[in-house]
């Protein structure tokens, strides 16, 4: 199921034994457009500082009462790398912190977790392999929050803004942008894919994609008051004739399963 990203905010984090806070913001990579991080205000309890919980933490979710359940205590929470989540997240600062839970590299192989991997899971003792260690460059995260108000743009003039995103509650994988196009058409919200931009210009703002205005605006709409359902994802990806993401990584699955 997809969620929004606006729903996500304000979650409650549990740790094993006890409240860790509620998350404030989404930290995802640009590249493979996946969450990596939960960005976490703690609260009193750890002088309202912010920290970063990663999926790989994650283990039952409460979505009736908006509370995430984690596999880690609050004492790891208090002891982990302590990271500015106000600053760039360095990919060293990444390391440390996957070192310190003990987690896969998720940049590491072709999975949007890693090799192979395309739901975050905890992997007891994983294994550093060389082509992970050496992806030691400058990650591609980015804040969710940053990215509303982008404006999108088709191959023949604006369509309207990012105003949300829908996340893969198994995955954590950004599998639409929400755009609001009430400056152009009749203030109806549209769903972009990730795969169907060709460009983002972060100085600027703006995101491209590869389709036209009129190819926009004869898409489904999008209700964001009702749960997108299957059916509706099917129909979009027919009508702009794009293979969707679930075929696409069932095929990556099963080409890596025959390697």
């Amino acid at each position: 199921m997809l969620r929004s990203m606006q729903e996500l905010e304000n979650y409650a984090i549990g740790a094993t034994d006890g409240e860790v806070g509620h998350v404030v913001d989404l930290f995802f990579d640009d590249a493979m457009w996946t969450v990596r991080y939960l960005v976490v205000e703690t609260g009193s309890w750890l002088m309202s500082r912010q920290v970063l919980i990663s999926p790989f933490s994650l283990t039952e979710a409460d979505w009736e009462h908006k509370r995430l359940s984690v596999r880690i205590t609050r004492d790891q929470v208090k002891n982990s790398p302590d990271i500015d989540t106000r600053q760039p997240v360095s990919r060293q600062q990444e390391m440390f912190y996957a070192d310190y839970y003990d987690y896969p590299y998720y940049w590491g192989g072709t999975g949007l977790w890693g090799d192979g991997l395309y739901i975050p899971m905890a992997v007891p003792n994983p294994t550093r392999t060389a082509a992970s260690q050496q992806a030691a460059n400058d990650p591609h995260l980015r804040s969710c929050q940053s990215v509303i108000g982008h404006q999108v743009h088709a191959s023949d003039g604006d369509i309207g803004h990012v105003q949300g995103m829908l996340v893969d509650e198994e995955s954590w994988a950004i599998r639409f942008l929400v755009v609001d196009t009430s400056n152009w058409w009749m203030g109806h919200q549209v769903l972009i894919a990730p795969s169907w931009i060709s460009d983002v210009s972060w100085a600027e703002s703006k995101v491209t994609v590869t389709m036209t205005r009129e190819a926009v605006q004869s898409s489904p709409r999008f209700d964001s008051t009702e749960q997108l359902n299957r059916q509706h994802e099917i129909d979009l990806y027919q009508h702009h004739d794009r293979p969707s993401y679930w075929e696409r990584e069932a095929e990556a699955s099963k080409a890596k399963h025959l390697e």
